[in-house]
This record gives C-alpha cells, structure tokens and sequence, in this order.
C-alpha cells in the first residue's frame, strides 16, 4: 500500500482562520527516545521466544485457530499452543506490511499508520461522561453523538476512534451499529471497527462496505480494529473472531496485550516487556497465518498498579519505560506501533489529570508510536470520558505535535535579514519578520490565560476547567455537517434496521 505525501503538523484556534490546512497526521522529525540496549533487547527477544516455546499461550473458545496454528507446525495441546523459537518472528517478518494507509471517506483525512507518523485517537470505551455542568453520569447516545461532533471540530486530533463513549441507553447487543452510523454520519474522518465477535466485526465490514465500496474495501485499509489479549497468555474467542474477520478482510489488527504490571505481568519492567512481546507476537502470527500480508500492528497498553490499593495508575516512570521498550521491539519487528496517551486515574481535568497525561502522550511519541489511542479525555482509569479534559489534552496534543516538528530551518526561519535590520537594542515587534510570521511562528494553544491578573479577575477567575467548559460547547455550536450521500445514508439505515430486526434486544453481550 502507498505512503502518503510528506506533511507538516499545523493548527490553530478554530477563531483564527488558519493559512493553511491541518495536517490528517503528526510526521515526528525528532528521534525516538531509546531505552534498551541491543544486548538487553536481545534478552527481551530471547525471553519471548522462550515464554512461548515452553509456557505457550491460550487460544479458548476458537477451534478454529488451533487448527491453523496446528497445520502452520505449532505444538497444540488442547487449548494451549506452543510456538518454535523464531517462527512467530519469522511468520510476522516475512508478510507483514511496515506502513499503510487507512482510508477516510473524506481523502484529506486519510491517516498514514508506520514509518515517522503519529495518529492522535481520542478515548475508547468509557461507560461514564463527565462535565462540569452535568456531572459525572452514565453516558447516553446523545453524549456519544455530541463526542463524535467535538472530536471531528478539533485540529490536532486525527481519527474518529471508535467507543469514545459507550451508550448504556442503547440495547448492549445492538448499540454497535449505531456508533458506527453515528462516526460515518457526522464525521469524514477514519474511523474504528467493532471489537467485540465476529459478527459485531462482520457488522462493521459489511456497512464500510457500503460506504467506501466493495472492491476498494478489498485493496484498501478502511477500518482499524484492536483485538486485546486477557493477560496473561490468553486470547478469547470474541477478541479472536474480530480478529480473523477483519484480517480475512485485509483490514488492519492492532494486537495489543492490555497488562497492569503486578497482576496480569510481573512486576517489574523486564517480565512485563518479554510477555508483551510473547503475546502480541502470537496475535500477529495468527492475523497472517490467516491471511498473509494483512496489516497488523504490535500493540501495547501497559501500566502500573499501586502496591497498596490493587487500582491502576498512569503517568509512572514505569509505564515511561515500557513504551519506549515497546518502541524499539516494534520497530525490530518492523510493524508499526499502536499503544495509549492521557491516561489518568484522576476523577476530575484537574493538576493530576494532567500531569499523567503529559507523561503518557509525551512518552508514547518518544517511542515512535503510529497510532495513540485514548489521547484526549480519558479519566478515572478508563471509567469516564470528559469533555473539560478532551479539550485541554486536545492542547496538548498540538503543543506535542509541533514539537516533534522540530526546528524549522528555512531561510525565513533563521531570520538574518530581521536581524540586521532590526539591530542592536531595538525590539522586532514591529518588524516585518515578525508581522509576516505571528500567526505561525509559534504554536497558540486554546485554553492557557496568559493575561494579567487583573484581567483573569476580571473575566471571572476562571481555572483551566472552566476555560475548557465554554470552548467545548463553543466548539459544538461550531460544528459543520461533513454530509453523506443520500444514497449511501440510506443503505445504512436500512441495513442497521434489518440487522436490528434479527435478534431481540439484550442488555448484555
């Protein structure tokens, strides 16, 4: 599959028109930030190889995969397989794409995923909301609507995502056809898959289908999935059956162990590394034992737990340390990286919030991550998604994009000629370098107050939060209609009632 263009990270506050288009990726031009040496990398390597040639890995629920992983040589015993060292290295190596598009209805929005680009998803999965006018609620159809419209304004995120939040007011069985009606309708940009089965994921097939058409769909990346292990050593049947759908399909697998060290991985860095390597190797191996050069990516969601209380915590040097590993072990297997950002276990957008999402999304970018899920809006341990925080992490986001722009040294850049003619001891507020370039020379975020006290007092004294609050409802008053071709909306809708009409409604899965 081709690259795309080179492409610089622009933004800018959706009140200032800006002079040029936002980018649809971040393309980092500063290095990854390494942490292992080959010697200890190759240790990594070695103890993966030997978790799965001696423990294996467990595939429940799916007959079928241990047939294809017992006709490719594995060792089968039950439900537990067992892999040669090196075969999963070599499987993956030899027919696994290194970089690929997936394709958004709208072209300008098409996403780049490996090689030095960076994919900003916003949260997935939270069945809360939270804002400062409502509270903290379960989350409806309407603030999953309202979420997919906020997302779709916002410059420097790049992707619809998928649950952003999860719709409790909607049949369990039933409410995936409508997240996906809601990401094509109101939004142009790449969206996610179903995760959960393989008939949620043939679901999700069947109406890209209709969008984007059958014969581009079969030479294209349209839809992303993430199929998660239940660590440690275990794939189940519903994560599997997405996975085999949506690689039959040639639609890309992020294959990613979801591990709390201390209790579903060692506690320490090193244990933790070599079964996360274990695992996704073996999700990978399957996407291509399933259909060969399917686009799969090395997935990784490690965090740390506190020691006293059993609950997940974000933000951790340790959490710093495992994907920037996880970085340099994709990237030896040559497949793009997918893994996570503001993470934060907080309760509220407040000072914790952001110092655990700062760390997170700076720590995944330094690893060369291609797609970061969960990069605005994320609180209490994946419990809530807020409006407040999707856009003050969307601030970040842009602050982070521009710095892996890195420096800028075009001949307007370097500004020798202001130099001489502003000269010694004067100011260069007026000069023309400067009138030519403010709008674009540094990167304005939305929610900061740099104005003097005097005037935040003045304005209400308003914290961040409260900035927020009235520039996410500012930005959905905004919101334009990307529009959908009649034809094509109503082959959905007709498809999403005759699938709904097949099974009585359930509450559960």
């Amino acid at each position: 599959m081709k690259r795309t263009r080179s492409s610089r990270r622009r933004g800018a506050h959706p009140q200032h028109t800006a002079s040029e288009p936002r980018a649809p990726f971040i393309l980092r031009k500063l290095s990854t930030f390494n942490v292992l040496s080959e010697a200890g990398l190759e240790q990594i390597e070695a103890n993966a190889d030997t978790i799965l040639a001696e423990t294996g890995m467990e595939f429940q629920g799916d007959p079928e995969i241990l047939d294809i992983f017992g006709r490719a040589g594995c060792d089968v015993d039950g439900t537990r397989v067992r892999f040669a060292p090196g075969f999963c290295r070599r499987t993956i190596t030899a027919t696994a794409p290194a970089q690929f598009i997936q394709h958004a209805r709208n072209p300008a929005n098409s996403v780049q995923l490996g090689g030095e680009a960076s994919v900003l998803c916003p949260s997935w999965g939270p069945p809360f909301v939270h804002d400062l006018d409502r509270g903290r609620r379960y989350a409806s159809y309407r603030d999953f609507i309202d979420l997919v419209k906020l997302h779709h304004t916002l410059p420097w995120l790049h992707h619809s995502g998928g649950v952003v939040c999860e719709p409790v007011d909607l049949p369990a069985n039933k409410r995936h056809l409508d997240m996906l009606y809601g990401h094509i309708r109101h939004s142009d940009r790449a969206f996610m898959g179903a995760f959960i089965g393989a008939e949620r994921a043939g679901h999700a097939i069947d109406m890209a289908r209709i969008v984007f058409g059958a014969e581009f769909m079969a030479e294209n990346a349209v839809l992303y999935c993430v199929s998660n292990t239940n660590a440690p050593l275990v794939l189940d049947s519903h994560m599997s059956g997405a996975l085999k759908t949506y690689a039959r399909a040639g639609q890309p697998v992020a294959c990613t162990p979801w591990v709390l060290t201390g209790a579903m991985s060692p506690a320490t860095v090193a244990g933790t590394l070599a079964q996360i390597l274990a695992e996704t190797m073996a999700t990978m191996t399957l996407t291509q034992l399933v259909n060969p050069g399917a686009p799969c990516l090395m997935g990784s969601f490690a965090s740390t737990m506190s020691m006293k209380t059993g609950a997940p915590t974000f933000g951790t040097p340790e959490a710093g340390l495992l994907v920037l590993a996880a970085g340099q072990l994709a990237r030896r297997l040559g497949v793009p990286l997918h893994t996570v950002g503001t993470l934060s276990s907080s309760k509220l957008p407040d000072a914790q919030s952001q110092q655990e999402a700062a760390w997170g999304l700076l720590m995944s970018m330094f690893a060369g991550a291609n797609l970061i899920n969960h990069a605005t809006g994320w609180l209490e341990g994946g419990l809530v998604t807020s409006f407040e925080k999707t856009i003050i992490d969307h601030d970040l986001c842009g602050k982070i994009g521009r710095f892996f722009d890195g420096i800028d040294m075009s001949e307007n850049a370097q500004a020798m000629e202001a130099i001489a003619k502003t000269g010694p001891g004067q100011h260069f507020l007026g000069s023309e370098h400067t009138q030519a370039n403010y709008m674009s020379a540094l990167f304005r975020p939305w929610t900061p107050d740099d104005n003097a006290f005097e005037h935040w007092r003045a304005a209400g004294e308003k914290d961040a939060g409260a900035r927020a609050n009235a520039l996410w409802k500012s930005q959905l008053e905004s919101y334009e209609d990307p529009g959908l071709d009649p034809e094509i909306d109503a082959a959905l809708q007709e498809y999403i009632a005759a699938r709904k009409a097949e099974k009585p409604d359930q509450d559960y899965y």
